[in-house]
């Protein structure tokens, strides 16, 4: 986008953020403009990367995977070809969903789901410690979730 988005197109991400599956002709209403107008601005929003895709947040726990837990890694050594081929292992782990490159003292945290603890072990011995430049591996276990936002701070 070319210039920063204004008041419209922040309290259309707003609402998107609140239910991505709101109609066009809805989200116009909320953001007090026709449909077409609202729908170009969509569309201009989702070119410029500000909405990068749309998802159904999922109850993890009633699909099978009641254990959360971040995994804090610290790599052999902190290199460019070690940091490719760790994130390049990861895409074969659909137990990790989320990695984030953290500065401090370790190098990754992820987020790892498990069907249980002993799954989660299992994971993290048998495959996750496995990876080449991976040197050590920290475990929390989520106990409770008692705030999860999607929504971004206006």
């Amino acid at each position: 986008m070319s210039t920063v988005p204004d008041a419209i197109d922040c309290q259309i991400l707003r609402e998107l953020q609140r239910d991505g599956r709101i109609s066009v002709a809805e989200l116009a209403e909320r953001v007090h403009l026709s449909a077409t107008p609202c729908l170009r601005r969509l569309r201009k929003l989702e070119r410029a990367g500000l909405i990068q895709g749309y998802t159904a947040l999922v109850d993890e726990r009633a699909l099978g995977y009641p254990v959360s837990a971040f995994a804090f890694i610290k790599l052999e050594r902190t290199t460019h070809d070690n940091a490719r081929l760790f994130e390049s292992a990861l895409q074969g782990f659909p137990e990790v969903i989320e990695c984030n490159s953290v500065a401090g003292a370790h190098d990754y945290v992820l987020r790892i789901v498990a069907q249980d603890l002993s799954a989660y072990e299992a994971f993290v011995k048998n495959r996750l410690a496995t990876v080449e430049p991976v040197a050590q591996i920290e475990t929390m276990i989520v106990l409770n979730r008692p705030l999860v936002r999607h929504e971004l701070p206006s």
